[in-house]
């Protein structure tokens, strides 16, 4: 644990404290974008999902006018 000696000392650590409390904050904020952005499906998945509720809705029309 540090001593101080005067309050002008506790006040300059407290406000690199306050400093290092902020960039991790920033930092976690960052994280969690770079999070959201990696678990996002990737463009052409979501195309090739499209695609195939499309060719499912002709299947099932081409079913029905066959009975």
């Amino acid at each position: 644990m540090k001593t101080y000696k005067d309050f002008e000392s506790i006040e300059r650590d407290l406000k690199i404290l306050n400093l290092e409390r902020k960039i991790a904050l920033e930092e976690i904020k960052h994280l969690k974008y770079e999070y959201q952005e990696a678990v996002k499906p990737p463009h052409w998945l979501q195309t090739g999902i499209d695609i195939m509720g499309k060719l499912s809705t002709l299947l099932m029309l081409k079913k029905a006018f066959k009975k």
